[in-house]
């Protein structure tokens, strides 16, 4: 059991360098919340439903935290800070990482049957801070959430999905980028130019920055020169006007 509790604050420290020691590990919220579910889940398989939701209040109340006690979550999952809301039927595997303010939230039903309503998280995923993740549908593994993304589709193994309704980068699946990514949004996304070429974002927008600048300035320029056309035109006009 303490090897287990050992490998699990080891791998938080992993993915946050914020902590000095395995301690303090044990005081993050999203620590403590999994250490309650675990236990609230354990009560939900016995049927012991009220007893279940009463260790789920409790946890939430302490963490600000909200899991189901019917969702089924895997090894080494954490959520960095608060806020965040996990459904019954949502089911999350190994090594997920989930921010802040996250909601992996279900669908309505119309026909009065429950039935799988939350999303499946593969292994290696990491969602970013806001995300909204709806519906029974599945993040493949190493997919990653970008902050406030809005996901209601399946997502491919190893892509990225940002924006709202959150839409997949350009970078292809196949060239996943597989070391762990902070808030599951790569800083060096790729985007591609005119002709299909794969440029750098950032590079591209600076590029187009400095077009836009170009072609301003020709515009002030020929807006320049025309006003200066009018005015002499107009003091022609005045000088003869004066001689007449």
């Amino acid at each position: 059991m303490f090897t287990k509790l050992k490998s699990y604050l080891d791998s938080v420290k992993e993915r946050d360098p914020a902590p000095r020691s395995r301690w303090e590990v044990l005081l993050y919220p999203g620590v403590l919340a999994l250490g309650f579910h675990r236990i609230a889940h354990w009560l939900f398989n016995a049927k012991l439903f009220f007893l279940a939701r009463f260790v789920n209040h409790f946890s939430r109340l302490l963490t600000a935290i909200d899991i189901h006690p019917g969702a089924k979550i895997g090894k080494n999952f954490f959520i960095d800070h608060g806020f965040t809301v996990i459904g019954e039927t949502a089911e999350i595997g190994d090594n997920v990482t989930i921010y802040q303010c996250v909601t992996l939230g279900g669908t309505n039903p119309t026909n009065g049957k429950g039935g799988k309503r939350h999303p499946t998280l593969c292994d290696n995923v990491i969602i970013g801070s806001g995300a909204q993740v709806i519906g029974p549908i599945t993040v493949g593994e190493r997919g990653r959430i970008g902050a406030n993304a809005v996901v209601t589709d399946d997502v491919p193994e190893g892509a990225t999905m940002v924006g709202l309704k959150a839409r997949s980068t350009l970078l292809p699946a196949e060239e996943w980028i597989k070391e762990f990514i902070p808030y599951g949004t790569p800083l060096g996304m790729q985007c591609e130019d005119e002709e299909g070429n794969t440029v750098d974002c950032i590079e591209k927008l600076e590029s187009e920055l400095r077009a836009m600048k170009a072609e301003i300035a020709v515009l002030k320029e020929a807006h320049g020169r025309s006003a200066d056309s009018v005015q002499g035109t107009f003091d022609l006009d005045k000088k003869s006007g004066t001689a007449d």
